[in-house]
């Protein structure tokens, strides 16, 4: 450390305000061109500059610098700068990752809306079955019984049984066919 430094520490310890505007006006300048080539932004750049200071002025009293004052100026805006570049990539990723999940949050939202509509329309085409054709139905694909179960289960002939299932099938395609892609996105969306 050359001894004119020495000296401005000491005069800085002391709390000597005109030291401590003349190292403000020798190196202002030149620290925020120095931060502006690092952080690319002359105003945050002369935001960490002035960070700087006022951090050397707030504990002036108990200052401890092992270099040049010039030294120690250009390494404690150079940490700062980097800080601040840590600090933006770590809210740039946070930033991200909640976009992600918004988005995908949305995507589900729209999912949940589409399906709970589809499934009142899916609904309605079933209840609109003949009494014993839509019991054979949810007998068959909701109670997964075999027709032969429910022919035994309701009393009626296999071919019977058989009968109100093609008429169901048929019945249902008829209503459901505006909502067929619908289904099948849904049906993707959700495996």
């Amino acid at each position: 450390m050359e001894l004119l430094d020495k000296n401005i520490v000491d005069a800085l310890r002391q709390g000597d305000e005109q030291v401590f505007e003349t190292i403000f006006r020798t190196y202002y300048e030149r620290l925020c061109n120095y931060a502006n080539t690092i952080l690319s932004d002359m105003d945050e750049a002369e935001e960490m500059v002035q960070s700087a200071f006022l951090t050397v002025w707030e504990k002036h009293d108990t200052l401890e610098i092992h270099t040049s004052v010039k030294s120690y100026l250009y390494r404690a805006v150079h940490n700062s700068c980097l800080n601040r570049v840590k600090h933006y990539k770590v809210r740039k990723t946070y930033g991200d990752s909640v976009k992600n999940q918004t988005e995908l949050l949305h995507d589900d939202a729209s999912q949940d809306l589409i399906g709970s509509e589809l499934d009142a329309i899916v609904a309605n085409a079933i209840d609109s079955l003949p009494d014993q054709c839509r019991l054979v139905f949810k007998l068959s694909r909701f109670e997964n019984l075999t027709y032969a179960e429910i022919a035994e289960q309701l009393g009626i002939s296999l071919k019977t049984v058989e009968n109100h299932m093609v008429k169901a099938l048929k019945v249902l395609r008829e209503k459901l066919k505006d909502y067929l892609p619908v289904l099948i996105w849904l049906l993707f969306m959700r495996n």
